[in-house]
């Protein structure tokens, strides 16, 4: 019989070794928060029934745009301690009766699900177990004055990583004499449990499962982000609506008032219409009408920014990233130069991209063709995406 598992995912510490204006748990590697890559690694994996946050009290707002649509248990906050986070996590887990638990670090975003999988694993066979790795370097003690003591056996020394599995009840049992006894300095879990006299046994850790601790491991994560992101996709937008009666037109999610309206099933914006489907055409997914049919009318009158939104999501759930999007508009009025800027901005918030990524340009066509007639409006529109490289 299969035995329930769920996940603890410590997300509560400052961070403050990797520098940076928020804890690092939701800086971003790739365009993604870590904190989200950590938790999406539980969430969708079959194995795991119940993924259990455990935040700081102050993160609050951080940790709800981070993880938008995950299949998360509620957060919780954590403690003055990463074990007194981990206890929290389990007081939360509780009702639910797991059998086994795994301990994470939210600011290891690298673990594979096939890691996951074997954690699972040796914990329903030896109810305690961590991830390790040879240690392939010569390891030395010192004395106080920086002198070598002692050169160790590294034949028997691993690292140990996240995440660590566990029978629940035991975990949690142990937990529970730790707090009693007044200790509260175990670094992780194994540590407390060898302290409980629980046997702790070791599966094969991951190389790639590195905790992002300084400004050096952000920058290294990101690099090795672009260089396995190699698949390198552009894609190509167009969109065309006529003028009608109204008193606005929307453009690149910008309000702009003019002498008439767009006709359209939804805001008929067709900057980001152009540019939805410049994202949709990177990944070779279909087109706008095909995912949001003018048939349908829930789209009626519905904003667009919802499409362009829904398209870079796609990416993301790729585990790609956009690198640029440009757009260009057609018309004779209104005038966009005015507006330019604060198209920009808007589209880098709906596609989650800095605002360096987004250009947006504007033409007329020298009074000739039905732009010329100030008849209708047209978008051009290119988007330029990453992805992981998968061999053909």
């Amino acid at each position: 019989m299969t035995r329930q598992a769920a996940a603890v995912v410590v997300a509560g510490g400052r961070g403050v070794r990797a520098g940076g204006q928020i804890p690092k748990q939701y800086r971003t590697v790739g365009g993604i928060p870590v904190i989200r890559s950590s938790l999406s690694l539980f969430a969708e994996h079959p194995e795991i029934g119940a993924v259990q946050p455990v935040i700081h009290g102050d993160d609050t707002e951080l940790f709800a745009g981070a993880t938008t649509g995950l299949r998360l248990q509620p957060s919780v906050p954590g403690g003055d301690t990463r074990q007194g986070s981990v206890r929290a996590g389990l007081e939360a887990l509780a009702p639910l009766r797991p059998d086994i638990v795994l301990v994470h670090d939210a600011a290891r975003p690298f673990a594979s699900p096939a890691l996951i999988s074997r954690a699972v694993a040796a914990a329903a066979k030896t109810r305690a177990a961590v991830p390790g790795l040879a240690v392939t370097d010569t390891v030395k003690t010192t004395d106080v004055a920086g002198r070598v003591a002692a050169t160790l056996d590294r034949t028997r020394l691993v690292t140990v990583q996240t995440p660590q599995a566990f029978d629940f009840a035991l975990l949690y049992d142990a937990h529970r004499r730790a707090a009693d006894a007044g200790r509260q300095d175990f670094t992780d879990d194994a540590a407390l449990a060898e302290w409980a006299g629980i046997p702790v046994t070791v599966f094969e850790g991951e190389t790639r499962n590195v905790k992002l601790t300084t400004e050096d491991d952000f920058a290294r994560a990101e690099a090795e982000h672009l260089l396995r992101a190699a698949d390198i996709r552009t894609g190509a937008g167009f969109d065309v609506h006529v003028f009608g009666e109204g008193d606005h037109v929307m453009l690149g999610g910008i309000r702009i008032p003019h002498t008439c309206g767009v006709i359209g099933h939804s805001d008929a914006d067709v900057a980001l219409h152009a540019l939805t489907d410049a994202v949709l055409g990177a990944l070779a997914d279909g087109d706008i009408g095909q995912h949001f049919p003018p048939s349908d009318p829930q789209w009626r009158g519905a904003s667009s920014d919802r499409f362009l939104a829904f398209a870079c999501e796609r990416v993301r759930a790729r585990k790609g990233l956009i690198a640029n999007l440009d757009v260009t508009i057609v018309c004779e009025a209104p005038r966009v130069g005015p507006h330019r800027d604060a198209m920009r901005a808007r589209i880098a918030a709906i596609a989650g991209v800095a605002v360096d990524r987004v250009a947006v340009k504007a033409t007329t066509s020298e009074q000739l063709g039905f732009t010329g007639r100030r008849e209708g409006l047209v978008a051009m529109a290119t988007a330029t995406i990453r992805l992981p490289w998968v061999a053909p």
